[in-house]
């Protein structure tokens, strides 16, 4: 090679290596302080895009399992207000065992009717109060078969998602939860039963003023004020029919027997019935006589059953949502590592690459160093020596 000194072809070269020496070296530092081996899209394009795919699923499927931990969370606590009315039933039950029996008088089964009812209201009060973040369990709002997308207050199944996508049979699934109040499981005076007809209520009845009815003690429920304002504001009725203009309400009087009250707010008249015998199933309502505490005895079955089959669909709604929340723990790990083969950096392997880099670059720029000196060769020849 000639002498020269316009191109320092030998200082080009070395500048060259040093260069891409310096790059590997700053490519190898940037890999290994970041941990990762793709940090922008052009250490590997496509595999840039497959790992944030990766990721955006990964971070999806960890609140799926936090989706389905609430779902658990929420059964949990429907599970938990039905036990506590598991313990009422039971007490209703024995109660109207207590009142089936004929050492008692009818005067002591309207005091045990009386903590019937109580045990009827206070499950109701628990349907109708527990809930979760808002959203109502026991009262019948979750128990339609059809979702109305509204969540709080819904009217319908409840929607728990859980996957990547859309698809019902692997992303999402609903759950149902039937109503639990005293009336819903057919106990209590609030439980609807069969109707008595207009003319049933009528035909052979003497229509009286409200002072016939001192000693008639009408309990449970609502009715409209206009037969309200005629007893004590401290006592409640219990509405029974309506048809016609007229009110009907049914209660007991101070002996215990069941009777039934008509208002016709047309003349403003009271009709009462001596002793009403109701048509329609009444097992469940009452047991303020013994007869009826032995039908009770029968709904009071009825009751638990519905309830248990309810329970029992929550407790396999839990275990199907334990095991959806381990079956995600295990694709997110496994995503997580298919993630980390495309994304994360070989230390050892990084660190041979870095060394070898760092001794070519520090080689690279001890050659440009002499080769920057050559042309010096040339001045001495032209100075002669």
């Amino acid at each position: 090679m000639a002498l020269i000194i316009n191109h320092n072809m030998m200082a080009m070269s070395a500048t060259h290596n040093l260069d891409t020496a310096y790059d590997n070296l700053s490519k190898a530092t940037n890999q290994l302080s970041s941990g990762l081996r793709i940090n922008n899209a052009a250490d590997d394009a496509a595999g840039l895009a497959i790992r944030e795919l990766m990721r955006s699923d990964i971070a999806t499927m960890n609140q799926g399992m936090r989706n389905a931990n609430d779902a658990v969370s929420m059964i949990q606590t429907a599970d938990g207000a039905m036990q506590v009315i598991d313990e009422k039933l039971i007490r209703m039950k024995e109660l109207a065992e207590q009142a089936a029996t004929g050492t008692y008088s009818s005067t002591q089964r309207i005091i045990i009717d009386s903590e019937y009812q109580a045990m009827a209201s206070e499950i109701t009060r628990i349907a109708n109060a527990t809930d979760f973040n808002g959203i109502y369990l026991l009262n019948g709002n979750l128990s339609s078969p059809n979702f109305n997308g509204n969540t709080l207050n819904s009217t319908g199944k409840l929607k728990i998602h859980f996957g990547t996508g859309n698809a019902s049979s692997s992303d999402y699934y609903y759950i149902q939860i039937g109503c639990v109040t005293a009336s819903a499981l057919g106990l209590g005076l609030g439980a609807s039963g069969g109707s008595t007809s207009e003319a049933q209520f009528a035909a052979g009845y003497t229509s009286v003023g409200s002072g016939a009815f001192n000693s008639f003690a009408i309990q449970y429920g609502n009715t409209p004020a206009n037969v309200q304002n005629q007893f004590s504001p401290t006592q409640t009725m219990n509405e029974y029919d309506n048809e016609n203009g007229t009110e009907y309400i049914i209660g007991k009087d101070t002996s215990g027997q069941l009777h039934a009250l008509s208002y016709n707010t047309s003349d403003s008249s009271f009709i009462k019935d001596q002793n009403l015998s109701l048509t329609g199933n009444v097992s469940g309502k009452s047991i303020s006589t013994q007869a009826l505490a032995e039908q009770a005895l029968g709904q009071i079955q009825n009751a638990i059953v519905s309830k248990d089959k309810i329970r029992a669909s929550l407790g396999a709604l839990e275990n199907r949502l334990a095991n959806t929340i381990t079956n995600l723990q295990i694709q997110s790990q496994n995503l997580q590592a298919a993630e980390s083969q495309i994304s994360d950096v070989d230390v050892a392997t990084e660190m041979t690459e870095f060394v070898r880099s760092q001794i070519l670059t520090q080689a690279a720029t001890a050659m440009l160093t002499q080769a920057n000196s050559l042309p010096k060769m040339a001045l001495q020849l032209i100075q002669g020596g």
